[in-house]
């Protein structure tokens, strides 16, 4: 999902990808696809990826089936472009700003900032789009669930990484496991996600800034 962000480590979602099949020498239809992506990823995390079709997109945008098949010419074709169309949207509103945090800690902090907002940005939409998806495809064979698969691990290895920066920096101690301080990191997003979109708990957001301030300080050196 991260490819070509540099932390010093190998995060993974390429600019070639990031811009294909919906990028490129912008013009009109350029700029209509992307109208059409961002909505469909707003619907996708409400409906499902398996709910959102074609048709279903057409009305809701007051626009032909025709005209938008020309632009995505099966099914199959939008939800793959509806996926990398979000991680590329993640990148450029989560990842880009927070590597822009000092480092260490506080990079940290900045990245599960940028990610609360991202999963409340849109009161019309699901929530954060890829728990949605990953909570959609689990138990659903095929292309979609292929691509979103190779987009999570990507993200849990540019946690891992993240946390590999932290102990190289002092701020983490040596014996941080990065691959478990990144399973827990993403579970503290997952409880919020549960608790905020399903039990709408007020205090959601609190108790996944507790958790994380807790995993931090597990992790900390005793002069950091």
């Amino acid at each position: 999902m991260l490819r070509g962000i540099r932390l010093g480590v190998n995060p993974g979602f390429s600019r070639k990808n990031e811009r294909s099949c919906y990028f490129g020498a912008v013009g009109k239809g350029d700029t209509t696809r992307e109208a059409i992506l961002r909505h469909a990823v707003g619907l996708a995390s409400r409906v499902g990826l398996s709910g959102l079709s074609i048709g279903r997109l057409a009305q809701e945008l007051d626009l032909s089936k025709s005209g938008l098949f020309s632009h995505f010419h099966s099914k199959e074709a939008l939800q793959l472009q509806v996926l990398e169309y979000g991680a590329a949207r993640f990148v450029e509103n989560v990842v880009r700003p927070a590597l822009e945090a000092p480092r260490g800690t506080p990079r940290i902090q900045g990245l599960f900032d940028r990610w609360l907002t991202w999963s409340q940005s849109d009161p019309l939409s699901g929530g954060c789009f890829f728990v949605a998806m990953v909570t959609d495809l689990d138990g659903r064979p095929g292309p979609s669930r292929d691509l979103l698969v190779r987009l999570q691990r990507s993200w849990m290895d540019f946690l891992a990484d993240l946390a590999r920066s932290v102990v190289r920096e002092g701020s983490f101690r040596p014996d941080t496991d990065p691959e478990q301080f990144a399973n827990d990191m993403y579970g503290v997003m997952l409880a919020y996600h549960h608790a905020s979109r399903l039990l709408d708990d007020p205090a959601a957001e609190t108790r996944a800034r507790r958790a994380l301030a807790a995993l931090v300080d597990a992790c900390r050196t005793a002069d950091s």
